[in-house]
């Protein structure tokens, strides 16, 4: 969420900044400093008031000790009208408080100045490619086809079971899912990420703390009764450990991995671009979180993205790097960077991660901040990425990594699959 302070300094700048991401923000921006005027001249009122009966309250028990009883009563008579009055300022300062945060949460994050403008992902721009495109046997197939015909992803099981978009991974196929897992874990924890087993249910408290509320909804699974949501991503009950919460200058960098299944609505998703594992309702990632200081996230995001690049180029899949535009980012992010591996059956890209900074973002409507030198508290940044999702790996995987003899496993899982070849 946007403060106050950043909405109103520089109040072109922030038109500017929002225009990027394909919002008007203006009329959005008016409301929010009407309201911030009204806020603040109810409040000067009741600072006011409350400065007076705190004067007058001195003075009755002078009054009284001076015998001067019928003023000691006039004066507790006007003492009892303030707190009337100061009642009824007080409730109209917490309806504007609420009128307030109701509109600036609909505001997105300010995108970084090296977000590139744009409205599409047509528009994202590459920032690196690997030109390392296998050449596959001749009939080489997608992997839907692939899982079939080696029977290690059951997609008609699932719908049995469930519906469309939750695959049953069999035999070899959930060896693989459960190596990547391990492997990404590992990598992730040797690096410096503490791994953590969150909830894969969250409250709407936790929703709102990282974005999801009330952006997502729709896109998300909502147990009813109790009012709960299952994770879109780990982000959301990493992230929230650390809502309510001052850490020292000193606890930076706290960085943080966690594997989870993530579960998305994906509603509206139909077409041969979502077959197999491309789009799924239920699918495993495994995350990674950091909460750096303000002056280090962005040296924190090139070190994620860095990181998340090692992952990828050890599985040996071409990918590329992609700084995501403006009209393509999501609410809550200030820059992301999207890593695409190249699927040479189905010919495109297909993402596999995104590494974002939000900066102050999220630490605002979490209340995350930090203690510094001063003793002052300050807003954290934080930051997440992929690491990796796991359904358009294995898909990649499947299909640049097949041959007549089978599918190749790349050298680095082998130790964690036990096996060298899908047959």
């Amino acid at each position: 969420m946007l403060t106050i302070k950043q909405i109103r300094d520089d109040k072109a700048y922030a038109i500017e900044r929002l225009a990027v991401k394909g919002v008007d923000a203006a009329p959005a921006i008016a409301r929010i400093e009407e309201l911030d005027d009204r806020r603040k001249a109810v409040q000067a009122r009741l600072d006011n008031l409350l400065a007076e009966q705190n004067a007058i309250a001195k003075q009755v028990g002078a009054l009284f000790a001076q015998g001067k009883k019928e003023e000691a009563n006039a004066a507790k008579e006007r003492t009892a009208s303030l707190k009337e009055e100061s009642k009824a300022l007080d409730e109209e300062l917490k309806t504007i408080n609420e009128q307030l945060t109701a509109e600036i949460v609909l505001l997105p994050n300010f995108p970084a100045k090296i977000v590139p403008e744009g409205k599409t992902a047509e528009d994202n721009l590459v920032v690196k490619i690997v030109d390392e495109i296998p050449k596959l046997p001749e009939g080489a197939l997608p992997h839907w086809e692939l899982a079939k015909k080696y029977d290690v992803i059951d997609f008609e099981l699932g719908v049995k079971l469930t519906g469309a978009g939750f695959p049953v991974y069999k035999g070899q196929g959930a060896a693989l899912e459960r190596a990547l897992i391990t492997f990404f874990l590992d990598r992730n924890i040797a690096a410096g990420y503490l791994e953590v087993m969150p909830p894969i249910m969250v409250n709407e408290a936790s929703g709102f703390g990282t974005g999801q509320l009330p952006d997502k909804e729709g896109q998300m699974y909502h147990a009813e009764v109790d009012n709960f949501y299952m994770i879109p991503t780990a982000e959301v009950p990493v992230t929230n450990i650390y809502r309510d919460v001052i850490v020292n200058e000193s606890d930076f960098p706290i960085k943080l991995t966690a594997y989870t299944p993530c579960f998305r609505r994906e509603a509206g998703s139909y077409g041969k671009d979502v077959r197999g594992l491309n789009r799924l309702h239920q699918f495993d990632k495994v995350e990674i979180v950091r909460i750096e200081h303000p002056d280090r996230s962005y040296q924190a995001l090139d070190e994620m993205v860095a990181h998340v690049e090692s992952l990828v180029k050890d599985l040996g899949l071409p990918y590329r790097i992609v700084r995501l535009c403006g009209g393509d980012m999501s609410f809550t992010s200030a820059l992301t960077y999207d890593f695409e591996v190249y699927s040479e059956a189905q010919g495109r890209w297909l993402e596999v991660s995104s590494v974002s900074n939000f900066e102050t973002f999220q630490a605002n409507r979490l209340k995350l901040r930090y203690r510094d030198a001063n003793k002052k508290t300050q807003l954290a940044h934080t930051l997440n990425g992929s690491s990796l999702a796991l359904p358009r790996i294995v898909a990649a995987l499947l299909e640049n990594n097949q041959t007549p003899e089978g599918i190749r496993i790349p050298d680095v899982l082998v130790p964690y699959t036990h096996f060298d070849m899908i047959r």
